[in-house]
């Protein structure tokens, strides 16, 4: 249990690398601007969100066991304001969030929430 959080970095980084690299070829396969939309920023904000989340999990295992789940709940709250603080403005300038926009955010939270909530899950199961 002690290189859990060593573990779901280097995962959770492989993962969005991976995704990353994924991105950007179906971006350029079509043509499209690679570096629009803030994709870079929200690929290591949502790294950076997800390992400190998971790492604020991991210290509070002990003393607030019975409410980690509210507290991985607040994590997923404060994404959200992340998002609405930091992208969405620059987002929604033209009137509308457009699909390039929704992909370049979203697609790394959403990996970023599955391999949290996995690693979680699997985490807490140990601990019983």
């Amino acid at each position: 249990m002690k290189n859990t959080f060593t573990l779901f970095s280097i995962k959770l980084v492989v993962l969005l690398s991976v995704a990353f690299a994924i991105h950007l070829f179906i971006l350029s396969s079509k043509s499209l601007p690679l570096y629009d939309n803030k994709i870079v920023l929200a690929y290591v904000v949502n790294a950076v969100l997800a390992i400190s989340i998971f790492g604020f999990l991991f210290r509070m295992k002990d003393k607030y066991k019975e409410q980690l789940g509210f507290l991985f709940l607040g994590g997923s709250a404060l994404k959200f304001v992340v998002f609405f603080i930091v992208f969405y403005p620059s987002y929604k300038v033209d009137g509308d969030i457009s699909k390039l926009e929704f992909a370049a955010f979203f697609v790394p939270y959403l990996l970023s929430l599955f391999l949290e909530t996995f690693s979680l899950a699997k985490w807490l199961n140990k601990m019983e």
